[in-house]
């Protein structure tokens, strides 16, 4: 393997994308370390830190909202703009017709998620702020902000306008590693934000300060860790292969087709993206709690406060239904994209079937049933590392985990992904690659 990065710095169009690449996680860093004026940086990290649903979001911002700075939403409300509109592709028409015009229409229609993404950003912001204005120990996290009042209309305008360029400077700059780089920008620049807070979390773990059972909760913690990644990596590359056979077509003297290719139903179809969704609606009720929990009224605070211990994310009620809401949306979320991806009539217009599968509607009814047995699966296993946090912490007693479920994810994927992309890149210059 060090053969291979030596190979891949001695190219230098390889050596160019590591570099540009690692050039914008340092800018990104850099601007992710910059708050905005009149935050309480130790309180308002003490309040995410005891917020597991914030810390969720913390995630996603590449930990900028700890600092609150221009870019603590993160690429977030990207995330959540390109997954309405996949979800509304194929229900409106317009975006229907543009999702087969091939490349064209594809740019047309992140043209209007980059457009959905300024809205999302502005609400987000306020939605942050406002709650960060509210009093913790006496003083306000966030101080002067009021968008309806007078005297702090600008500056607190002035701040969400800042934080929603932010989201926009690093959807850029994702677009730029893209482009220019290796690997996804958006997904590049989540990593960065996670393995930047790595060195602090295992620094907690050697020294003891978030696990209660000593040594043993160290080795425990470290073989549920081992044994989570190397099931992401299982899960994630998983697939079952449906044996296609083309059919024979002559033009003048020469024959086409006959041959048989496959297609590569995978376990995982839908990435980490139910638990983006299942995590984007237990948010809102602990959200809701924390607002009411600051009321005069004595019946809206001890509402708030049984809402708040129902979604806490320590308690078994909270687990459960996240983990039902995980199955449920990677059943849900597969289904639309296997509906988008319009499998059956591509292999009809192709004049390719499955052995034994008569083309169309049977085809399309075979794939769906291959589709849900297998889902399962990843379902299941998505369920079960969205709630690994809490089972480890029962059992090492690890109370502040190194990476939680969505990070493991994103870690795991993004660095199979990144070496995938170097791996054919030296392929392609008769270099040995980095898996052998």
């Amino acid at each position: 393997m060090l053969e291979a990065v030596v190979n891949a710095f001695k190219i230098p169009d390889l050596r160019r994308k590591i570099l540009f690449t690692i050039g914008m996680l340092v800018i990104f860093r850099f601007i992710a370390s910059i708050p905005v004026p009149g935050v309480d940086r130790s309180a308002l990290a003490d309040f995410i830190d005891q917020n597991e649903l914030l810390g969720v979001l913390n995630l996603f911002s590449g930990s900028g909202l700890k600092n609150f700075s221009i870019v603590a939403l993160g690429v977030y409300p990207y995330i959540t703009a390109s997954i309405i509109m996949q979800l509304m592709t194929p229900i409106i028409p317009r975006l229907n017709e543009l999702s087969n015009e091939g490349q064209q229409g594809r740019n047309k229609i992140n043209q209007y998620t980059h457009w959905l993404t300024v809205p999302l950003a502005f609400l987000q912001g306020y939605g942050h702020a406002l709650l960060f204005s509210r009093q913790s120990g006496g003083a306000p996290l966030l101080e002067g902000f009021g968008l309806f009042n007078r005297s702090t209309a600008i500056s607190s305008l002035a701040l969400l306008l800042s934080m929603t360029a932010g989201t926009m400077l690093l959807v850029w700059m994702g677009e730029l590693i893209t482009e220019n780089g290796i690997g996804n920008g958006v997904s590049i620049i989540i990593f960065g934000g996670i393995v930047a807070s790595l060195p602090k979390s295992v620094g907690q773990l050697v020294t003891g300060q978030s696990t209660q059972d000593g040594f043993f909760g160290i080795i425990g913690f470290t073989v549920i860790a081992l044994v989570t990644v190397v099931g992401i990596v299982y899960i994630n590359e998983g697939q079952r292969r449906i044996p296609v056979h083309h059919a024979k077509r002559i033009r003048g003297n020469r024959q086409y087709g006959g041959n048989t290719t496959f297609i590569p139903l995978r376990v995982n179809s839908a990435g980490m993206i139910p638990l983006i969704f299942a995590v984007s609606i237990m948010v809102f009720p602990g959200m809701i709690a924390n607002f009411l929990v600051g009321s005069s009224r004595e019946g809206v605070r001890n509402f708030g406060g049984s809402l708040s211990q129902f979604f806490s994310p320590n308690s078994f009620q909270y687990n459960l239904l996240y983990f039902l809401m995980v199955v449920g949306f990677t059943y849900f979320y597969t289904m639309v994209i296997f509906q988008q991806q319009k499998i059956p009539e591509n292999l009809q217009r192709q004049g390719a079937f499955i052995p034994g599968v008569r083309p169309g509607r049977n085809t399309a009814i075979y794939l769906t049933r291959v589709l849900t047995r297998i889902t399962l699966v990843g379902a299941l296993f998505l369920g079960g590392v969205a709630i690994m946090p809490f089972i480890a912490s029962r059992i090492t007693g690890v109370q502040t985990l190194l990476l939680s479920a969505t990070s493991l994810l994103i870690v795991v994927g993004v660095a199979i992904d990144t070496m995938r992309q170097l791996e054919a890149q030296l392929m392609m210059r008769n270099y040995e690659g980095f898996i052998r």
